[in-house]
């Protein structure tokens, strides 16, 4: 696999063309340098010359290109750095509404599995209630129940009412009849006085 293959990112692909240059112009000079040759002739001084001062060219290039490449890498790692800060942070995030979610779906599952103690209460039945109160007809369930429970506190405070009337007439008559009892008993004392003193007259 070529290099160009792997290396997709457009601000290396400079560096790689003019690595390319640079590579080309080194085995140049190098066939330039050739040892085996007897002594080199001016032309030959000269154009060795010139390929240097054109590697020398390129290998500044390719330094600029590469300290160029190094403050992107340093860019790179910081931007991915942060993303990664941020991610964790979502991640935690996430984490905890998860964890808030498992504890609220516990807390629907312990409240729908309440025994509550208006499912006991003796209400009447629906239709009943209905036939008594069509204005609930369209109600919703929840509703419903709750007008059920409102009315049967109602009928509840009605019939307490009663009872306290009714436990009052009671004192009142316990209280009659006490009186009337003591009165009796004062009557049965009279007369046994009349009694004893008609006996006692009578025998004089």
């Amino acid at each position: 696999m070529a290099v160009h293959d792997i290396v997709t990112d457009k601000s290396l692909l400079p560096v790689l063309q003019t690595s390319a240059v640079a590579h080309t112009e080194c085995q140049i000079l190098l066939s330039l340098l050739d040892p085996t040759l007897p002594s080199p002739s001016q032309d030959t001084i000269f154009a060795i010359s010139t390929q240097q001062k054109l590697l020398f060219s390129l290998l500044a290039q390719l330094r600029g290109l590469n300290r160029d490449a190094i403050l992107r890498i340093r860019e790179t790692k910081q931007a991915t750095a942060e993303a990664r800060q941020e991610i964790d942070r979502l991640h935690l995030q996430l984490q905890n509404l998860y964890y808030e979610q498992r504890h609220l779906t516990g807390e629907i599952a312990a409240c729908e599995s309440y025994d509550h103690k208006y499912l006991s209460l003796p209400l009447i039945p629906v239709e009943e209630f209905l036939a008594h109160h069509p204005e609930h007809q369209d109600s919703t369930p929840h509703e419903l129940m709750i007008a059920r429970i409102n009315h049967e506190h109602a009928e509840r405070e009605k019939l307490e009412q009663a009872r306290q009337e009714l436990l009052k007439r009671k004192q009142a008559l316990i209280a009659e009849n006490k009186k009337r009892k003591d009165h009796l008993a004062n009557l049965d004392q009279d007369l046994e006085r009349f009694i004893d003193v008609g006996v006692f007259l009578a025998n004089s």
